[in-house]
């Protein structure tokens, strides 16, 4: 299932949510995740659930954030399909994002980042060191924009 979030239907939904008795205050993130040594959390949908994220990404040594051109707001991303791999190319976390956030508990070294959506890669090098918070957004264009050429490729 592919998901774009407007940050308009996020407010709309975090409304909803508050008028059906839900509390901001209270908003936690969803059930942490372990892969191999990784433990990571992913999600973000909805207001009150997004503002979990923002609060506790300071927590973690790596945020991914996912978004899409769009007029006349860019739009969170969800099934965005993650591979962070380590400096030898072993694949340390593969996953697919429950929301347009990722927060990961990585050990402080360096990092390939894959992010694919509909079809089209994205890719960003971090390097994690202790005690330091690093943050990697991907944007995709609007889908009446073509894609960036892969570097390498012969378009």
């Amino acid at each position: 299932m592919n998901a774009k979030f407007t940050i308009t239907s996020i407010f709309l939904g975090g409304l909803l949510a508050a008028g059906a008795g839900a509390n901001a205050d209270n908003a936690s993130l969803p059930e942490t995740q372990m892969q191999g040594a990784v433990s990571y959390v992913s999600g973000g949908i909805g207001e009150d659930q997004s503002d979990a994220f923002k609060r506790a990404a300071a927590e973690y040594p790596l945020e991914l954030l996912f978004a899409q051109k769009a007029t006349p707001r860019d739009e969170y991303l969800a099934d965005v399909r993650v591979t962070i791999c380590d400096r030898a190319g072993n694949a340390v976390l593969e996953t697919t994002s429950a929301g347009p956030f990722l927060l990961a508990n990585l050990p402080a070294g360096k990092y390939s980042i894959d992010a694919e959506y509909n079809g089209e890669r994205k890719h960003q090098s971090v390097d994690v060191r202790n005690g330091k918070h690093r943050r990697a957004v991907f944007v995709w264009p609007t889908r009446d924009e073509p894609a960036a050429p892969v570097v390498g490729s012969t378009q």
